[in-house]
């Protein structure tokens, strides 16, 4: 397996995770709804409502951290980083990785088992009049930290190839900003031909300058 091969599995399967995470954004819509309907409607409120939604939260947030680390999308301090040359920024990168990175996940996985099974050994529940279990929601932290490690690997793997050929290797791609501003349009009916084009050539120049912009800081 080639190096860019194991850098777009590891990629994939990130995206793969934090994609089927991301229908619980469904399942909390769906609950607050609920919620809102029996609490205001039916004078019936739910006791453990809000211990679901926080867990519910709490996986979304956590399964997502590998999917946003593999479309380099944490907030970073571009200002500085984006006017660097790829070896200065893969040189920063990797000791940023090495020196918080991994102990902090490393520490946030071993933890997290602990307190898994900590929880499991006691079969906590959560403190309500519907108690409902902990120890499922406790032992996604550990699952969320082994799948974030793997993806932080991959990244660390990717300055070493950079500081060697000095350029970053591509990422697997998702949907883009632009992609989504054609569907949009394309499925308008309220704006005539002449209109979405005008617009889908003034939403390219924009990206096209910011990745001019990009590039140049770069080089």
């Amino acid at each position: 397996m080639t190096i860019q091969r194991f850098l777009h599995t590891v990629d994939r399967f990130s995206m793969v995770v934090g994609k089927t995470f991301s229908w619980l954004i469904i399942a909390l819509m769906l609950l607050v709804c609920g919620e809102v309907f029996k609490r205001y409607a039916l004078n019936a409120p739910t006791a453990w409502i809000f211990d679901a939604n926080n867990m519910l939260y709490g996986t979304l947030f956590m399964m997502g951290g590998a999917y946003t680390l593999a479309q380099a999308g944490h907030v970073r301090g571009d200002f500085f980083y984006g006017n660097m040359k790829p070896r200065t920024q893969a040189a920063l990168d990797l000791a940023l990785f090495a020196l918080f990175f991994l102990p902090g996940v490393v520490a946030l996985t071993w933890s997290g088992w602990t307190y898994f099974n900590d929880s499991l050994a006691m079969r906590e529940q959560t403190f309500n009049a519907d108690p409902i279990p902990v120890y499922p929601f406790k032992f996604v932290i550990p699952v969320a930290g082994i799948v974030l490690l793997l993806q932080g690997f991959a990244e660390m793997v990717r300055c070493v190839v950079c500081l060697k050929t000095g350029e970053w290797t591509p990422r697997l791609k998702d949907a883009e900003e632009m992609d989504v501003v054609g569907d949009q349009l394309a499925s308008s009916s309220y704006i005539d031909e002449a209109d979405k084009r005008d617009v889908m050539e003034r939403a390219k120049d924009i990206e096209h300058a910011a990745q001019q912009r990009s590039a140049g800081g770069q080089s």
